[in-house]
């Protein structure tokens, strides 16, 4: 029975939540299951993948390596934010694929929360450009700009202020009679202005805006970067290229679909448009999603001191590890091996 489940809320959305009307088929194994193998194995690899890295960032900066920088608060941020996306990622996939068993409160706090932590972890990355901006650019300034009040204070601000543009997810985000936790809408009117409203606020400021602060603080930091003459500097050109690179890569493509998608709304269309289109938001959702997971190899892990600290953690998990399994005479020598 949940093979059609994901078909038939394709076909019969809840009342008022869309503006074009088609007739489709009632079997589509192969996309339905084409679905299940995309959702299932894909977005598992990207839970155990950003799970482990944000955590190993998250325990770094607990137990090993304090924050002591504007740069480390941003830092940690971004890895819990990152975290509690990836947390929610399978109950999303299970409502996806099945229907939603826990009830009207349980859906508003898991889309809720997933918006949240969306926008939290793209202004944070903004912050984190402005940040290197500071350091690098402005760096006769950068000592009373970047310290430990400010940045604790700034992070605030972007959480309260993330809350805030998910207050209609909270809101209008339901326990449907189809047993699947969507949007619902009690009117025509409310429906027509969030379902443009909350889509075009995630491309504002989801996206475009943290994309042109990156743009602008990098623009500037790779013509400071080049002039300065470092023999590291070719390196920090690479690192900055690299987080730009990815960012356009994991989002430009969800974004492009999503704009197409809010624009469609106010067009007729064929069935076989609009399944392309759907096709398109879960392939490109999914390579977004990617970005989780890369975040802490490209804002963490790429500093030395960072990875002293990661091995340092791999270096007592092992030790720890052996003392429990092995006798403790070869954990002993394990352990002096590896602080060689």
């Amino acid at each position: 029975e949940h093979v059609h489940l994901r078909t038939l809320r394709n076909d019969i959305s809840a009342s008022f939540t869309s503006f074009t009307f088609c007739i489709r088929r009632e079997n589509r194994f192969s996309s339905v299951l084409l679905d299940e193998l995309h959702f299932l194995y894909v977005h598992s690899v990207i839970f155990v993948l950003g799970f482990l890295g944000n955590s190993l960032v998250i325990v770094t900066y607990a137990f090993y390596k304090r924050t002591k920088s504007m740069t480390d608060v941003y830092l940690l941020n971004v890895a819990v934010a990152d975290l509690l996306f990836v947390l929610s990622l399978p109950l999303i996939v299970y409502n996806e694929l099945w229907s939603w068993p826990m009830g009207p409160v349980a859906c508003k706090l898991l889309r809720g929360s997933y918006s949240v932590n969306l926008y939290s972890g793209m202004l944070l990355l903004a912050c984190i450009s402005a940040d290197r901006y500071i350091a690098i650019v402005q760096a006769r300034r950068s000592f009373r700009l970047r310290s430990l009040a400010y940045s604790r204070l700034i992070c605030a601000l972007v959480w309260t202020f993330a809350f805030l543009l998910s207050v209609p997810t909270f809101y209008f985000y339901n326990w449907s009679p189809h047993y699947v936790c969507e949007f619902s809408f009690m009117d025509d009117d409310a429906a027509r202005t969030t379902k443009v409203a909350v889509p075009s606020t995630q491309l504002a400021v989801g996206f475009f805006l943290p994309l042109l602060v990156m743009i602008s603080c990098y623009s500037a930091i790779v013509v400071t970067l080049l002039r300065a003459r470092n023999f590291q500097r070719h390196r920090a050109v690479r690192v900055v290229l690299a987080v730009v690179a990815v960012f356009l890569v994991c989002h430009l493509p969800y974004n492009v679909a999503l704009f197409h998608d809010t624009v469609s709304m106010f067009q007729q269309q064929t069935c076989e448009a609009s399944d392309a289109l759907q096709v398109a938001k879960t392939v490109t959702q999914t390579v977004a999603y990617l970005h989780c997971c890369l975040n802490p190899v490209l804002y963490a892990f790429v500093g030395v001191k960072f990875r002293n600290h990661f091995l340092r953690i791999v270096q007592d998990l092992w030790c720890l590890g052996k003392r429990y399994i092995a006798p403790r005479r070869f954990s002993r020598v394990t352990c002096d091996f590896f602080s060689l």
